[in-house]
């Protein structure tokens, strides 16, 4: 709104001087002040009036305009010398058939202790017409007698404007799907709506006040650089996805939100003074790992037929079980070993039987101690693997399944958390102890064996280990190792019938 400017003309009060004889009294004379009111108090209001961002007009008991302020000038065109003196609205600013009415309507409140909202068709000095928003209010005197009216008003949509905007504002904070805070330069939450507070695991009065970093474990660094950079250079164009990891009362919980962001400016001052930054944001964590999910399963199922092609153009089978085991590894774990059930092992190479413990031998590994290579087949040795009873390798031949085991958090020697899903709540770290002890790579901390089954028996066991930088092996995991296996197992059955044609011949 423009600044605003009074000019006030009243008549004398009863106590007060005649102004000089030879003072017009016409309509144009009102842009003046009369003499006898004159001072520090008529000051003050002349400049309480420019400081208005809303037209003002005010009437006396008999309905003459007394006071006519710069933005009602600014609305109608007419200016105060112009306004201030008449009776009422007829025959200039509003239409004659409506005069009456209108006067009415305003001069209606004066008797009444309430304040009135009227909209009214007004006519600007250019002869065209706007519809106005008035709030009207009676004046009363010394004596308690009404005094007359005073209004406040502007263009209907401005109104309507600003009232949209409360309501967008009330909306956003009570109703809005998308979490919103305003925080302000010292980068702590001053106002928090329902979802945000239920999104970051608080109420709404919890928060406010609070650092960010006392909400929020992981990726608080991010949100504080972004919004350092909006306070700074602007809101950015299109918004961001953050993963952050969350407080709850239920434990830290790992999220991805889709934030955006907007400068927060005083539109009082002269100069753009930044309040803080609007937060807008919403989880979409689940779209997130959905999609995660649909690729992981789009390169698995891309890695299974580039296997399964170059698988095709080995003349020996045992190369395309190694092949396999090659591509199979890529994104999915750090080694791998094949262990086959030991000959001898009762009729047919059973797993399972009355003819003592299953004895597995190593066949195939990827090469250790942070070698890169395809995978290598181990010799022809016949010595079995000293598994321990209770081996995942073990389990899963009498299981003829898949198991998956991780290593306990602070493992430093071969007790515990191998044979079960581990599934700790701190992140567990390399334990060599627990790693070698299962004849495994010693960076070893996460495990799944897969039984080799071709033609109803179990031929032996894969074996694929990850380190401490992936997260352990989950159910998916184990469908896409068993989905290997299978071809793996295929190949291994068909190396061992040419090896038995080959001797018989």
């Amino acid at each position: 709104m423009s600044a605003s400017r009074s000019e006030t003309t009243s008549a004398p009060g009863p106590d007060e001087p005649e102004s000089d004889s030879g003072s017009d009294t016409g309509p144009g004379a009102g842009g003046t002040a009369a003499p006898g009111r004159d001072g520090p108090g008529s000051d003050l209001l002349a400049a309480l009036l420019d400081g208005m961002d809303a037209a003002l007009c005010a009437f006396d008991a008999d309905g003459v305009i007394t006071h006519w302020n710069r933005e009602a000038e600014r609305i109608l065109g007419w200016s105060a010398e112009e306004a201030v003196g008449r009776h009422g609205f007829a025959g200039w600013a509003v239409r004659t058939a409506d005069a009456d009415e209108v006067q009415a309507r305003l001069m209606a409140v004066m008797d009444g202790p309430d304040r009135q909202v009227d909209e009214f068709a007004l006519l600007r000095k250019d002869g065209g017409r706007v519809l106005i928003r008035t709030q009207s209010s009676g004046m009363r005197g010394a004596d308690g007698k009404p005094a007359g009216v005073y209004s406040a008003f502007s263009e209907v949509h401005d109104q309507i404007d600003l009232e949209r905007s409360i309501a967008l504002s009330e909306a956003l904070f009570e109703d809005a799907s998308w979490g919103v805070v305003l925080v302000d330069v010292d980068l702590r939450p001053t106002v928090v709506n329902v979802h945000a507070a239920r999104l970051l695991g608080s109420g709404r009065a919890s928060v406010l006040g609070r650092p960010l970093g006392e909400l929020i474990t992981q990726g608080v660094e991010e949100l504080e650089s972004a919004l350092h950079h909006v306070l700074s250079e602007g809101a950015p164009s299109a918004v961001t996805e953050l993963w952050m990891t969350v407080r709850t009362p239920d434990g830290e919980r790992r999220r991805c939100w889709r934030c955006g962001f907007l400068r927060l400016a005083s539109p009082l001052a002269e100069e753009p003074v930044p309040l803080g930054v609007g937060w807008m944001f919403q989880d979409v964590t689940g779209q997130k790992l959905a999609v995660q999910e649909a690729d992981r399963l789009r390169f698995r199922g891309n890695q299974l037929h580039r296997a399964g092609r170059a698988a095709a153009e080995c003349e020996d089978p045992m190369e395309a079980a190694t092949v396999y085991l090659d591509f199979a590894l890529a994104g999915f774990a750090d080694h791998a070993l094949i262990d086959l059930v030991a000959e001898g092992r009762g009729p047919g190479g059973l797993a399972s039987g009355p003819s003592g413990p299953v004895r597995l031998v190593r066949t195939v590994a990827t090469p250790a101690g942070g070698a890169s290579g395809p995978s290598a087949r181990t010799g022809p040795g016949a010595i079995p693997v000293r598994y321990a009873a209770g081996h995942p390798a073990l389990q899963a031949i009498d299981r003829a399944g898949s198991v998956r085991a991780s290593a306990p958090t602070g493992a430093n020697g071969a007790n515990g958390g191998g044979d079960a899903k581990g599934s700790p709540a701190p992140k567990p770290v390399p334990a060599p102890v627990w790693a070698s002890s299962r004849q495994w790579p010693e960076d070893s901390v996460h495990a799944l064996c897969t039984v080799l089954r071709s033609r109803g028996r179990s031929l032996g066991v894969v074996t694929f280990l990850r380190g401490a930088s992936r997260t352990e092996f989950e159910r998916p995991d184990a469908v896409y190792a068993e989905d290997v296996t299978v071809r793996i197992a295929a190949c291994l059955d068909l190396a061992a019938l040419t090896s038995t044609n080959t001797d018989g011949g």
